[in-house]
């Protein structure tokens, strides 16, 4: 592994592993995380590793809160039942003691919202589960507003919406814009009066998909003190045939626009997931259009990382920034929350 990569912070604000472990019989779910996930962490050297709760359709709507409380369940149990290697962290100063001590720092998060609808309330009752980070949408049109694929509407926050802004900062868990349509992601700067995230959004200017953020906004959410951590998955990056420099392009491009203290990683690994989930009938997959089954080669998993710290090394990108970048920066606003 890279020197400096093995030193520098690695952090990552998106990895769908949660819904592998949670799949299997809650009595291997702890030993399933060790034999398969911690091997893969180590080997990309992540320090931080935000875990998102996403709620298949087959749960929805009437099984998504259950399916998310096995879900938070299952992430205390992996820590629980790994306490040597990794920690869950919900409090502030819990990410610097995980890594003080050599182990990963765990993070909740919830993608989309099918499990609160209107009833904001469970937002406390989810914060109080250990969850630190939140995005209101995925693709599609939830209770507190539109996702990116709904962009054609115009849609901003709905009044749900725009008091979960106020509850979510004043229970203090992150807003996450990622998957937020464009006219919502505005909305939400226009309210938030605390720094907030993309867990994994790249550049439109770079790759013109709706779920990539304009440079206006990059610069917003800069503003705000937060972070754009970019989107590994390939459809995002290139309409070519991906590879590791479509993602520098990301990378320094979020850097140039938005500034150094304000880019980061949020990784978007599926390939497990789609490999197990998906049958062989519904492949290729497609979504939004895009080829899910295409990655940029040595990245679909996290044992990958060292190949980002090894493309920017070869850009020449100063080693103070390269270090911001792989973690620095998205650990400094997770430890406001946890």
């Amino acid at each position: 592994m890279n020197s400096l990569h093995r030193d520098a912070i690695v952090a990552d604000a998106h990895n769908d592993l949660l819904m592998l472990v949670a799949r299997r019989p809650k009595a291997v779910w702890s030993s399933y995380f060790r034999e398969r996930w911690i091997p893969q962490l180590r080997a990309g050297g992540i320090d931080v590793q935000v875990l998102p709760v996403f709620i298949d359709d087959e749960f929805r709507p009437e099984g998504a809160l259950r399916e998310t409380l096995r879900m938070i369940e299952a992430a205390h149990r992996i820590a629980e039942g790994n306490a040597d290697e990794v920690a869950l962290c919900t409090a502030p100063g819990d990410i610097a003691a995980a890594n003080s001590a050599g182990k990963i720092a765990l993070v909740l998060a919830l993608e989309g919202c099918p499990q609160i609808d209107n009833d904001l309330e469970l937002f406390q009752t989810l914060q109080r589960l250990g969850v630190r980070m939140v995005s209101f949408t995925h693709f599609g049109r939830s209770a507190l507003g539109d996702g990116s694929g709904e962009d054609a509407t115009g849609g901003r926050l709905t009044l749900a919406g725009v008091e979960a802004v106020g509850l979510l900062e004043e229970l203090g868990v992150l807003i996450d814009v990622s998957h937020v349509g464009r006219r919502g992601v505005e909305h939400i700067l226009e309210l938030a009066r605390k720094p907030i995230v993309a867990s994994h959004s790249s550049a439109f200017a770079l790759r013109e998909h709706h779920r990539n953020l304009t440079d206006e906004q990059l610069r917003a959410i800069a503003a705000t003190g937060g972070v754009i951590c970019v989107n590994f998955f390939a459809g995002f990056l290139t309409a070519e045939k991906p590879t590791i420099e479509h993602l520098a392009d990301h990378l320094e491009y979020v850097v140039d626009v938005a500034g150094a203290d304000h880019a980061g990683f949020g990784s978007d690994f599926v390939a497990e997931v789609f490999d197990e989930k998906i049958p062989a009938c519904d492949k290729p997959l497609i979504i939004q259009g895009l080829d899910a089954s295409v990655y940029v080669p040595g990245l679909e998993g996290p044992a990958g990382m060292p190949l980002i710290t090894d493309a920017l090394q070869r850009r020449g990108m100063p080693e103070a920034t390269l270090r911001k970048v792989l973690g620095a920066n998205l650990t400094a606003l997770l430890s406001t929350v946890a």
